[in-house]
């Protein structure tokens, strides 16, 4: 029977059409192979990345020539792809690894950004735009009463974008600074020497590569590996989990400029459902819980909420994506030695919005700028790299601990109450 190398395989379906007995399946991001496989070859001659190959001649992998850089940025999210920009405008060699094949895919996110904080980093481009923001749509329902407000302006305060295309240029900015970047090259584990991270360990079509350098930036989501290998405590408790699920539906009737906010402990408990427009009749329409509140997954509740808005169960779902938004503070430093977390990593995200993009790139612009100071000094380590965290703790992190407080301080049968409200409204960007 052949194999298949889940490193290199890029489940493009060429082969399945070849199997003469249909021993071959593609179920959705891998390959399968099953007992009805003859050995004919037709499939191994078939692959444009050779990742099929007979059961007795699949290759040991072996440790190639070691690379080295300044800095290795695992993950190219929006704050990877800032810290890798950064870096690299400061004349630092960097390698930006991202695990999976495409960049911006799959997307696990609302895609909603402010107006203001986003032309701090990138001028608003349509390309990556799906719709403009002008208003905003609060609905609190509680014990069968519901309470609405709606906020509208002649300008645009936000977007929604098209985080495929948004990720990606984001990367290619980097690689204009003169980063380099390595797609489908997921990090197995770190390097250490001498009590400090100095490089990674990353799997290139199945072969292992050991990449030294002087700093690792963890970019890697909130499932960071990264963090965990440094020696950094990113795990979350019940409590500042939030799971999520979002539906892209199309053929729908939804205000084009207006995102709406929909609050309630029966709706989504210790959370709340969104629906942010996308422009031609589609929305992105979604809805996170709270781990240690939710009496059902989250996407239970999505499936109620849909079918309780008629003009939303009259749309078809064109992509499911599914998430977890870590409602937390960090708890422990996000630096050590040759190592800083940055975005989902480092638990930047809102925690009582859970939005994050703006916040990663925002740690992503001041992570490269300090490394960069700290390269330059010859000094990488965790004092040296401090001062992220301090300018972080200084700004944006001083706004999310004052959520993260208000978060803690609403029960489940306040979040639909006006005070509660009122603090939801403002963190959202409204007035």
């Amino acid at each position: 029977m052949v194999v298949v190398n889940r490193a290199t395989c890029g489940y493009c379906g060429s082969c399945v059409s070849l199997c003469p007995v249909g021993a071959i399946n593609l179920a959705e991001t891998r390959l399968q192979i099953d007992e009805r496989c003859t050995e004919c070859g037709l499939c191994i001659d078939a692959c444009p990345v050779a990742a099929i190959s007979p059961e007795s001649s699949v290759p040991e992998a072996q440790a190639l020539p070691r690379s080295r850089y300044d800095v290795v940025v695992v993950g190219a999210g929006p704050a990877g792809s800032v810290a890798a920009r950064v870096a690299a405008e400061h004349g630092l060699s960097v390698l930006l690894v991202e695990k999976r094949q495409e960049i911006g895919s799959p997307v696990r996110c609302a895609e909603g950004v402010g107006h203001v904080p986003l032309t701090e980093f990138i001028a608003p481009d349509p390309a990556w735009i799906s719709a403009e923001i002008r208003g905003a749509y609060y609905c609190a329902s509680q014990d069968g009463h519901a309470e609405d407000v709606r906020f509208d302006g002649d300008e645009r305060v936000g977007y929604v974008l098209e985080r495929r295309v948004f990720d990606r240029v984001l990367a290619e900015q980097a690689v204009a600074a003169g980063a380099s970047v390595a797609v489908k090259t997921p990090v197995s584990g770190l390097l250490c020497e001498d009590g400090r991270v100095s490089g990674v360990l990353v799997e290139v079509r199945g072969t292992l590569q050991e990449i030294d350098c002087a700093v690792v930036v963890g970019a890697d989501g909130v499932e960071s590996w990264v963090g965990r290998w440094a020696g950094l405590n990113t795990r979350l408790a019940r409590r500042d989990s939030m799971p999520c699920a979002q539906y892209l539906l199309s053929g729908i009737d939804v205000d084009p400029g207006c995102l709406q906010y929909y609050v309630g402990q029966d709706l989504a408990p210790g959370g709340y459902a969104w629906i942010f427009p996308k422009g031609d009749g589609r929305a992105n329409v979604g809805l996170g819980v709270q781990s240690d509140w939710a009496a059902a997954p989250a996407f239970d509740y999505l499936q109620r909420f849909i079918e309780s808005k008629p003009f939303l169960s009259q749309g078809s779902p064109v992509s499911l994506i599914l998430g977890n938004a870590p409602t937390a503070i960090p708890t422990t430093p996000l630096v050590t030695h040759g190592c800083v977390l940055v975005g989902d990593a480092a638990r930047q995200l809102d925690p009582l919005t859970g939005g994050g993009i703006l916040n990663a790139m925002a740690a992503g612009k001041i992570a490269g700028e300090v490394i960069a100071d700290a390269i330059a000094a010859g000094d990488v380590s965790a004092a040296r790299l401090w001062p992220y965290e301090e300018r972080w703790q200084a700004g944006l992190g001083k706004r999310m601990a004052r959520n993260y407080r208000i978060k803690e301080r609403f029960g489940a049968d306040q979040r639909a109450g006006h005070d509660f409200m009122r603090l939801f409204v403002a963190a959202t960007g409204a007035k």
